[in-house]
């Protein structure tokens, strides 16, 4: 037979069970965080402008995606509705993230560009590796709310690309502004991160 409990080791056990009630309590609240985290990043960025993203879909899964910039060739009207008055300075950015095999590189450093206007902007991506290797430009813009009004017609980005051993290859983005950009906005930098 077991013996009765004293008041001490009743009083241990409460608070055990406290806090074993606590301890399970603060793990649920911490993964429902760790899901509310995507969307409360999101609002941050779009207030702070930090890390702005570019949105783009391609035209056969965009169709009836409301908010979104499509990969779209200009219009003629459009082709004739360049702003003159205005002249944005692009800045190109690079970071390679898949180590030193892989050099990335923009030859067009800084551009610029009247909003309407169509433009690309080259780049070199160098592999001094010994094998092929497949990689992935992901773009960011800054300031944030410049990124709804850069439209892409063609990226290199919009897909990996496959570079062989010891090979270097030029891409091409081409895009254009939109002429609604605010006023307020006479720089950009388009940072690539490639993986």
């Amino acid at each position: 037979m077991s013996e009765p409990m004293s008041s001490t080791e009743q009083q241990v056990q409460q608070a055990n069970s406290r806090l074993v009630k606590r301890l399970l309590l603060a793990t649920v609240l911490m993964f429902g965080f760790g899901f509310a985290l995507v969307p409360l990043y999101d609002v941050f960025c779009d207030i702070t402008g930090i890390n702005g993203r570019i949105y783009q879909k391609s035209p056969e899964k965009a169709q009836g995606i409301e908010g979104q910039n499509l990969v779209a060739p200009l219009t003629q009207a459009e082709q004739n509705n360049i702003d003159l008055s205005r002249s944005i300075k692009l800045e190109m950015m690079t970071i390679s993230q898949a180590g030193g095999a892989i050099l990335f590189e923009p030859i067009d450093k800084v551009l610029r560009v009247h909003p309407g206007q169509m433009a690309e902007a080259r780049f070199r991506i160098t592999n001094v590796s010994k094998q092929a290797k497949y990689v992935q430009a992901i773009p960011s813009i800054s300031p944030g709310q410049a990124g709804l009004y850069l439209h892409k017609t063609a990226c290199f980005c919009f897909e990996q690309q496959l570079i062989a051993a010891n090979q270097q290859s030029e891409f091409v983005m081409q895009f254009y502004l939109d002429t609604d950009m605010p006023k307020d906005v006479l720089q950009m930098t388009l940072a690539y991160t490639l993986y």
